[in-house]
């Protein structure tokens, strides 16, 4: 008996999407519905993870499992439900601030042991759901509720804390540049391992066109870089590219240089040293990444492992017997 073949709109849910009007949280659910199907999983393998924050709403809107947990804590929620049921394809669905303040350690710790789960990182450099604090990725000076003199706090870079954490899946999207943001959470989800995708998503309230260089389209070929594994960095209709200096990275017109000059970019290198340069290019000086940063394949996953060495520890020791184990060892009875 075949299976039925899913549309976009299986994946909808029946409850009201509770999101301001022209927000880009939108794009990102509409891209994910459609790349979903393409995928051959099951809405009942599938689960949406999330923590706090207008992003973390996204499992209600997704006809799919979902679970609503607690501020930052979505990636440890999906490590113990990837963990227990690896036959599930799990989704971590966060913001700037979920993700990178309170739940920082969790996020690190998730990247760092490569779990196979798919990160979705909604970067508005503001907190929405709060009306208007600033974030961990908010930039110097930035005039917010909380920062009326102008922020004092260095931006964090999402990028550069997933590759330090040696992630081996990073990549960057945009919420108005939908065919890029669908192959890109595609990609994503075929990675074996866990995926970072961080997604420009304006906050059209609270940070109106923070990052209108990179989402509109008259101004984004000026401003932002397409990766391309073994293809060149060009940018600006290709009459700009960037080459490698030294230890350092710089933007050349491509007709006072030969091609060979251009950097080629290499997602598959196990050294981040390179994909780190590129994380930290950041307008107005530099055009900013988008696509994938960094995709090595073959490294063992957290889930496989652990459940390797529930195997293991069964065959050696048999299956175990919760009641023996509580009253194993030094016990006390307290009168």
């Amino acid at each position: 008996m075949s299976l039925p073949v899913l549309k976009p709109a299986d994946f909808a849910s029946d409850q009201d999407v509770r999101w301001c009007p022209g927000c880009g949280d939108y794009s990102i659910l509409a891209q994910m519905k459609k790349v979903l199907p393409d995928l051959g999983v099951p809405r009942e393998k599938i689960v949406f993870v999330s923590g706090i924050g207008c992003s973390s709403r996204f499992p209600y809107y997704m006809n799919t499992y979902g679970m609503h947990s607690i501020h930052g804590r979505a990636p440890t929620f999906a490590t113990g439900l990837k963990s227990t049921r690896p036959d599930l394809m799990v989704w971590v669905i966060t913001g700037d601030g979920d993700a990178l303040s309170i739940g920082g350690n969790h996020f690190i710790h998730a990247l760092r042991r490569n779990l196979d789960v798919n990160i979705v990182l909604f970067n508005n450099r503001i907190y929405g759901l709060t009306k208007g604090q600033y974030s961990p990725t908010s930039l110097e000076g930035h005039v917010t509720k909380s920062t009326p003199m102008g922020s004092i706090d260095h931006p964090l870079s999402p990028l550069s804390v997933a590759l330090a954490a040696e992630a081996t899946f990073v990549a960057r999207s945009i919420d108005a540049h939908v065919k890029h943001l669908g192959e890109t959470l595609k990609r994503a989800a075929q990675h074996k391992g866990t995926s970072l995708v961080e997604v420009y998503q304006n906050c059209n309230v609270f940070n109106d066109g923070a990052m209108a260089y990179a989402q509109e389209k008259k101004q984004r070929d000026q401003n932002v870089v397409e990766l391309q594994h073994g293809k060149p960095l060009v940018f600006d209709g290709g009459k700009k590219g960037v080459r490698l200096v030294g230890n350092h990275l710089e933007v050349v017109n491509t007709d006072d240089v030969p091609q060979d000059d251009l950097l080629i970019h290499d997602e598959k290198d196990p050294n981040p040293s390179i994909h780190m340069m590129l994380a930290r290019m950041s307008y107005p000086v530099m055009p900013e990444p988008i696509g994938v940063l960094r995709a090595v394949e073959g490294i063992p996953t957290y889930d496989d492992q652990i459940n390797d060495q529930v195997e293991l520890a069964k065959k050696q020791k048999g299956e175990g017997d919760l009641d023996a184990l509580f009253n194993s060892g030094d016990t006390w009875v307290v009168g």
